[in-house]
This record gives C-alpha cells, structure tokens and sequence, in this order.
C-alpha cells in the first residue's frame, strides 16, 4: 500500500541522496531539500527545527543513519517512541521542558509552513490560540513548563492533540 507518508519517505531519500552523495546533509541543504515539498508556504523555520530533531549528537549535520532512524521512528515506531521524537522537537533548547514560547515557536512554524493557501481564514493570533489550549491542558501541575511526561500523558489522552500529532506525522 502506498500512502502519502510512504511517498514522502522514498522522495526525501531520493533527494538526501541527489543532494548528499556523502551521506551528510547539512542544515542549509536540509532546508533546500524541504522546502520543495511545502511550495505554497515558508518552510525555513520549521525545517530548521527538523533538522535539529534529526541531528541527535548536535555536531551540525545529519547522517544517513540519523535520518533513517528519525523517520523510522515518525513512520514505523510505537505510539511512544513518536510522543518522545516529538516531545525533542518541540523541546527546541533541549533542557527536558517545553515552554510556552517554544510550543508557539514550533506552531507558528507549521502554520507558515502550510502556507495562507491551506489557511486562508485565519487570524494572525490563531497559533498562539492553538498553543494556549494545547499549554493549558498539558502543563499538569501549573509549573510553566511541560515535562515529557506531562506531553505524554495529554497526548496520550486527549483524542484533540493525538490528531493533532497526526497532522504533525503528515508534515514530519
């Protein structure tokens, strides 16, 4: 069967290796690769917090292997293997919390990357709106902050967010 995901999956292979016959994809060649997948909308941001996703020993570059195993897990892995891959992206600073600021970040990002024509009727304040209820419900004892185990749990529960996820999993 072959499915959007699946498709995805060969062409962003097809192109690491049009563009990075070496293996190692840098973040400006990762951000090139990307962007021809999301024409109608600005891509640079969200593709930058990929690429940090993708780039696990933080060294500037993404492997093969790094590649391989972060799509894996997006395509193939368990419901909590995803929640945790997740949770590292939204985790932009990578101090084991998710901050408002970097919800919104990563929102707005999504919502740029999708472009104007996809949401068209929206209002300018309308990823901040999706992050204060998303915050809200997950940030369990009120901290500031989300933990993984906070993300997980409300992820875990709430039938909202794990379709939300899924919309996460579409644009990888």
């Amino acid at each position: 069967e072959i499915n959007f995901m699946n498709t995805l999956f060969i062409l962003l292979l097809y192109h690491f290796f049009q563009e990075c016959p070496s293996g190692v994809v840098n973040e400006d060649t990762f951000k090139e690769i990307y962007s021809q997948f999301f024409p109608q909308g600005d891509s640079t941001t969200y593709a930058h917090f990929l690429f940090n996703a993708f780039d696990t020993d933080h060294n500037g570059a993404v492997s093969f292997e790094d590649f391989i195993r972060g799509l894996s897990i997006l395509l193939r892995g368990t419901v909590q293997e995803k929640l945790n891959w997740a949770f590292n992206l939204y985790d932009i600073n990578k101090d084991g919390y998710i901050t408002k600021e970097e919800m919104l970040d990563i929102m707005k990002a999504i919502y740029d990357m999708m472009g104007k024509c996809t949401y068209p009727v929206l209002k300018e304040d309308a990823p901040r709106q999706h992050v204060e209820t998303f915050f809200q419900k997950m940030d369990k004892n009120k901290d500031g902050v989300v933990t993984i185990d906070e993300f997980i749990e409300s992820c875990q529960k709430d039938e909202n967010i794990m379709r939300s996820m899924q919309l996460f999993e579409n644009v990888i």
